[in-house]
């Protein structure tokens, strides 16, 4: 173990998802270093799923494409200001901004001729597997670096202001047992078929359960979840647009049932212990599978292939010969569709929020 640092920054600049995988090595770092403050490095608008993480002193936010005085500034800002610095993410940028913020760096890296400079930048370096090895286990590895103990915990907090929001908005829900459908993705390649949201929320109400549709503020996702719930039943509750990530987390922590796409709100639901039905189809689920919150395991908690169950997780794809082809979408690009998706069963999906519900659901 190196000596213990006072001040350390993770920087985790890609999408919600990536950052919410990178808490268990900032709990690790915390777990080890209890007196340290840790401060995290973020793109604009992930920075929600970390306001109320306990181990988090500081969030810093920079946007994906800043304007180049703003980013001079900044990263002038960050010079040596911290004992260590670590990097999940083996980009340039990333990794420069590791370089420039820590007395100590460590992070992961590809270990290409090509990528060979940036060793120069760390002090420690992981190689970077984006194909056999579960974004948590590859984070974790920098703690394996560090020489302090894995901490394989996903964290997602909230504060009591979150919860009184959630609890004004759902209403006569709250004494209710209700499932949460998270509809839209982010893009077109990771979306499941209106028909069977539709088709699930009907067998849901059958079993006695009322519904709640989650989603984010854009206009595209809250316009796309109005029209799935224009044909589902009177009761049907509609958030999307109306809470932060903090906020949507206390959501999702109340329901006793989530499904969703590959998404950082399935993330959420899989952290949190929640029963989850995780719908996928070219994604990786070895890379990218949501993390259920009781496993430990060093070893990946996801095959490549085939529908499959851990902990309060079932992950489900679809049956064509091509899934997951790790690619963006039949037509290769994110406003593409899968067939993978659009061909997925609701009956396989029904199975699947049957077995997680156990014997407290009316069998049909």
């Amino acid at each position: 173990m190196i000596s213990p640092p006072k001040t350390v920054l993770v920087v985790a600049t890609r999408r919600i998802g990536d950052v919410l995988l990178a808490t268990p090595l900032m709990r690790s770092v915390k777990r080890a270093w209890p007196e340290a403050a840790l401060d995290a490095l973020v793109f604009e608008g992930t920075q929600g799923v970390l306001t109320a993480n306990p181990d988090v002193r500081r969030v810093l936010a920079i946007p994906e494409r800043p304007g180049l005085m703003r980013h001079l500034a900044f990263a002038l800002r960050l010079l040596r200001r911290y004992d260590l610095a670590l990097s999940v993410v083996p980009g340039d940028r990333p990794t420069l901004y590791a370089f420039l913020a820590g007395k100590r760096r460590a992070g992961l890296l590809l270990d290409t001729h090509k990528e060979r400079w940036k060793r120069r930048l760390l002090d420690r370096w992981t190689a970077f597997d984006d194909l056999n090895t579960h974004t948590v286990l590859m984070n974790l590895a920098l703690a394996d670096a560090l020489g302090i103990e894995r901490r394989a915990e996903v964290t997602i907090a909230w504060t009591g202001e979150d919860e009184t929001r959630v609890e004004a908005l759902l209403g006569d829900c709250r004494s209710q047992s209700f499932a949460l459908l998270h509809t839209y993705p982010k893009f077109n390649y990771k979306m499941w078929h209106r028909a069977g949201w539709r088709a699930l929320a009907e067998w849901l109400d059958a079993q006695g359960m009322r519904i709640v549709l989650s989603g984010g503020p854009d206009a595209a996702e809250t316009e796309y979840v109005a029209s799935v719930r224009t044909n589902m039943l009177h009761g049907t509750v509609n958030l999307a647009g109306k809470l932060t990530l903090a906020q949507t987390a206390c959501l999702v922590s109340r329901a006793r049932l989530f499904v969703g796409p590959d998404t950082a709100v399935t993330h959420f639901a899989a952290a949190l212990g929640v029963p989850t039905v995780a719908l996928f189809g070219p994604s990786n689920p070895v890379k990218w599978g949501p993390w259920p919150q009781s496993y430990r395991d060093h070893a990946n908690p996801w095959r490549r292939f085939g529908a499959q169950r851990q902990g309060n997780v079932i992950l489900l794809q679809g049956t064509n010969s091509c899934v997951p082809c790790l690619l963006e979408g039949c037509e290769r690009h994110v406003a593409s569709f899968s067939d993978c998706l659009q061909e997925l069963s609701v009956t396989r999906v029904i199975a699947a929020a049957q077995e997680l519900l156990g014997r407290g659901v009316r069998r049909t």
